[in-house]
């Protein structure tokens, strides 16, 4: 029951607008540098240096969601594009993620359509790669949309599933051929559309890595639970899946020793890095998804 009043105490945390602006006042506070990487690509780049240094790959995240200005949706393209341009001149192993709300969904999908399009062309000059952030459920659909449009054109462009939807199987298995990354999901969902309970998540979420390997399709695997990523090991050397085939993800900031072991186990890891001033949002929904995520949190603010 705790659980459950913390998870969604913080979840409607993470939708308030007026804290969300509040927050670019603060700063990477309230423990949120342990989590986030910096405000700017430049402040963040050392640090994706160091995890490739220590044989990590790293997705990075420009962090920003939810966005109902249009101007604001083309700077939010611009710093993309000289994210990219960032990457590509130090030579780093990272990725894109990005949402498509930020990028101006909610605003006019014609204008969300060429920016996407501009953003995958621009990663693609740089043999780069696009990762589409799934958002929640009322986006859904939008996002599945936008995959398969951008698909035809680009194959430098994946998105991320979430195994807390009951139609996650189902959309695994039409979307085999895709790179995919399989997140548990972090967006407070009606039950009509979403398990609750945990032990069903994890299930579907084990099932839909299985299915998207059966299906001989790339796959990142994004947990930190440990008894999973066990699971997946086996299940791989069992069916002689080779490694190339997938990844591990975790956050940035989480299990860094877990992390480091699967990279010395020989296994393709990346680490998904978060920066930028929007951080709130983000924050507030990593300590919904654990209690233990508030401690961290608060080491993080009495630790400076």
């Amino acid at each position: 029951m705790i659980q459950k009043i913390s998870r969604n105490f913080f979840s409607s945390l993470s939708n308030n607008k007026v804290l969300n602006k509040g927050a670019r006042r603060w700063g990477l506070k309230l423990g949120a540098s342990k989590v986030v990487a910096g405000l700017t690509v430049e402040s963040a780049i050392e640090k994706i240096k160091d995890l490739n240094d220590s044989g990590r790959m790293v997705t990075l995240d420009h962090l920003g969601e939810f966005v109902s200005d249009e101007q604001e949706a083309r700077e939010a393209l611009q710093e993309s594009l000289h994210t990219l341009d960032v990457l590509h001149e130090h030579g780093v192993h990272c990725t894109l993620s990005v949402k498509l709300t930020k990028l101006g969904l909610d605003v006019d999908e014609a204008l969300c359509w060429q920016q996407i399009s501009t953003l995958c062309e621009h990663a693609a000059n740089y043999g780069n790669t696009i990762n589409i952030d799934m958002e929640n459920y009322a986006r859904y659909d939008q996002t599945l949309e936008f995959l398969r449009a951008l698909r035809k054109t680009y194959d430098n462009v994946g998105t991320v599933l979430q195994s807390y939807l009951h139609r996650g199987i189902a959309d695994t298995e039409q979307l085999a051929g895709i790179p995919l990354r399989i997140v548990k999901g972090a967006y407070k969902e009606s039950p009509t559309v979403a398990y609750q309970d945990k032990t069903d998540i994890d299930e579907n979420f084990v099932k839909m890595v299985q299915t998207h390997l059966r299906n001989e399709s790339y796959t990142a695997i994004g947990t930190h639970d440990h008894k999973i990523i066990a699971e997946i090991k086996a299940f791989t050397e069992k069916n002689h899946i080779p490694r190339e085939m997938f990844e591990f993800q975790m956050l940035y900031g989480f299990r860094d020793d877990l992390q480091q072991t699967l990279v010395d186990e020989g296994y393709r890891f990346r680490t998904y890095v978060p920066f930028g001033h929007d951080w709130y949002g983000y924050f507030m929904r990593r300590l919904a998804e654990r209690p233990q995520n508030v401690t961290f949190a608060l080491r993080g603010m009495f630790s400076k």
